[in-house]
Formats: structure tokens, sequence, C-alpha cells
């Protein structure tokens, strides 16, 4: 594939920059390990490269064309993360102590990946991944599979990248009040990364 390397350097800048699902990722990983994490990491990234596939059968060009469409997607999206940022920032301080961690609620790998499936910009993107690197010849669709499953393999290891600095931040954050600063700083950015969406 001629393209390999630019969509390889495509799927790394999508997956490796700040968004709603990195901060939750991250946020996540903080409170109860990485381990417990890995199921909202493959449900973001098996979301977006599933995506890509539905993308390339032509649903994406529906999308594009029906603008009302894309505000209701928008608006779920942003109710959704708003609630969970109420729900990270409103946490008591027992609930992310260190002891505590695995019995406080978190996203899992359906949640993570159903995120991605009401986020109008996962579809453009996947729409942008199909549009320029799957072709137009007789070997499309097999193409489009091929894209979907490099952009998950690309996409694992950045969002582990977000999962371990969420880890290395718990490290600092001994106490149960300075962990809860930390996630009431993640709740706010992840209300600001789901209602910037309406501006950029």
């Amino acid at each position: 594939m001629q393209s390999f390397l630019p969509f390889l350097l495509f799927a790394f800048v999508a997956s490796i920059t700040p968004g709603p699902t990195n901060i939750l990722v991250m946020t996540n990983s903080s409170r109860h390990g990485l381990v417990r994490t890995l199921p909202i990491m493959l449900g973001g990234c098996a979301g977006a490269a599933l995506l890509v596939l539905i993308v390339g059968t032509g649903l994406g060009e529906v999308l594009a064309r029906h603008a009302q469409v894309q505000t209701v997607m928008s608006w779920i999206g942003i109710a959704w993360l708003t609630w969970l940022a109420w729900q990270i920032f409103s946490a008591p301080a027992e609930a992310v102590d260190a002891d505590q961690a695995s019995k406080g609620p978190r996203l899992g790998l359906w949640s993570a990946a159903s995120l991605q499936v009401v986020n109008p910009k996962t579809w453009l993107m996947a729409l942008a991944v199909v549009s320029v690197f799957a072709g137009t010849d007789a070997e499309r669709m097999l193409r489009v599979a091929w894209l979907s499953l490099i952009f998950f393999m690309v996409a694992v290891p950045c969002m582990g990248a977000w999962a371990y600095l969420g880890v290395s931040a718990a490290k600092f954050c001994r106490s149960p009040r300075s962990m809860k600063r930390f996630n009431q700083v993640m709740a706010v950015l992840l209300l600001v990364s789901a209602w910037v969406t309406l501006v950029v």
C-alpha cells in the first residue's frame, strides 16, 4: 500500500491527541489501575476502527450530507460526557482513595465504544480515512478492512500511553484529597473537550 506510512502518521495523530476518550482513559486508570482500564481502551479503539468499516460501506457519506443528524449526535455525546464529567468531579474523596478505587464506578468496553458512535468527529475522521486512503478500485473493501485493523493496532498503544499517564499521576496523588483534586481537573478537561466541539 503506497499510502501506508502517511496513514500510520494520520492514525497516530488522530489517536494520541487529547480528546474525550483519552481523558476518560487517563482518569479511569488513575482511579482503578491499568488492568481495569483495558476495557475502556479496547472499547474506544474498537469503536473507532468499526466506524472505519461502517463508513467504508457508504454510510459515512449519508451522515456528511445530513447536518441535522450530526447535530443530534453531537448533543447526545455532549450530554453524556457532561454527565460523566460531573460523576468524576463530584465523586467523594474516599472513592478515589487507592484502597477504595476498585469499588468506584468505571466506564466499560461498550460504553467507550458507544461514545465513539455518538461522536460525529469520529465519523468524519473515519470518512477522511476512507476517502483519502481506501481508493476506488475493486479491492477497496479489502483495503478498508486493513485500514480498520491498522487503525485499531495504532490506537491501542496510543490510549495505553494515556492510561500510563493516569497511573503515574496516581503515584503522585497519594492522599484521597490530592487524588480528588486530580480527578476534578480531569473532569473539567473532559467537560471542555466535550463542549469545544460546538465551536470547532
